[in-house]
């Protein structure tokens, strides 16, 4: 089977006739590639290009820019652009660009697209992800008390961008799945309550998550830490999958697969598994082969691979994904 076809029947809860799909869901950390280049990773290869000459599945990703490159920066890390709606008001000028360069590259994708060779998904802020970026993670956590209003401004302004950029996507190619980017969990569960999610995350998702589904995209929400209880409040809101299921934050995507059986999957390896040796990711792979062979469940590091990874190591972990994705077809 081609990339396409695999991810595609994997995400209908289909077996692929060989194996299930090899990919990266997210890029490898600056420090890993370093250090694999020091041990013999070509240097020439970029992100597009790594992943194939590990043994990966190609995979393409675009994720949607939402402000121009003319947006101020915050001061430090984590801090805030805007204090209030009048800051957001002076801040559109540099919000919600046209990304006409995302569009035209995607026109020259569409034949590898079209003919099965080249896997897309594509990446939006999500309503709770793209606040924080403008209001800074502590004013952020306290405006859906202190700023009510302007969250709700902030949400309705996103859904109408985030609208008539996937306008412009759908008339070119429909990508096999999309992520929001949320990160509303951590090791001991969500970031906000299920209130808070009702009033204000819900509504978002109900404006721009039908128009998705109804191109035929799975909908799948990119969220680190412990994400178990927040499952159904996804459910509610269309979400039809999650990654990635960080597994030291204590996620355990069989007992999800048993709990959820029609949900989507992607991620779930214990990357802290890949600094140790070739046992105890074989172990990882024993762990997480059940739901691997119950569909809707495509196997990923479940975060960014460490550093300390030696690049022999993670040709070895390629070599055993390899090996756990024709079995978990046959």
């Amino acid at each position: 089977m081609k990339n396409r076809d695999r991810i595609a029947a994997v995400l209908n809860f289909e077996k692929p006739d060989d194996r299930l799909p090899m990919i990266e869901w997210a890029s490898w950390w600056d420090k890993t590639i370093n250090n694999w280049r020091a041990q013999g990773l070509p240097s020439e290869l970029n992100w597009d290009t790594i992943g194939p000459h590990l043994g990966l599945d190609r995979l393409k990703q675009y994720w949607l820019p939402h402000k121009k490159p003319s947006c101020p920066m915050p001061q430090r890390e984590g801090g805030p652009i805007i204090e209030d709606e009048e800051g957001y008001e002076e801040l559109l000028q540099h919000l919600y660009p046209d990304n006409d360069w995302v569009f035209e590259e995607l026109k020259m994708l569409k034949p590898e697209h079209e003919n099965g060779d080249l896997p897309i998904w594509f990446s939006l802020d999500g309503g709770f992800w793209f606040p924080r970026t403008i209001l800074g993670i502590e004013n952020h956590l306290y405006s859906f008390y202190d700023e009510p209003e302007l969250y709700h401004r902030i949400l309705d302004d996103l859904a109408e961008f985030q609208l008539k950029q996937l306008e412009r996507l759908y008339s070119i190619l429909t990508p096999e799945f999309m992520t929001f980017g949320e990160d509303m969990s951590y090791n001991n569960g969500p970031m906000i309550s299920e209130a808070c999610f009702d009033e204000f995350l819900l509504p978002y998702y109900r404006k721009v998550v039908p128009y998705i589904k109804e191109h035929g995209t799975k909908v799948i929400i990119d969220s680190d830490g412990d994400i178990t209880r927040m499952v159904p409040w996804l459910k509610k809101a269309g979400i039809e999958g999650v990654l990635p299921l960080e597994h030291q934050a204590g996620v355990d995507v069989n007992k999800l697969r048993e709990t959820y059986p029609g949900f989507l999957f992607i991620g779930a390896f214990d990357k802290m598994t890949m600094r140790i040796g070739e046992k105890e990711m074989r172990d990882e792979f024993e762990r997480l082969l059940p739901a691997m062979k119950s569909g809707g469940f495509i196997p990923s590091v479940d975060h960014q691979t460490p550093p300390d990874c030696p690049l022999e190591r993670y040709y070895k972990y390629v070599d055993l994904l390899r090996e756990y994705a024709e079995k978990a077809v046959k």
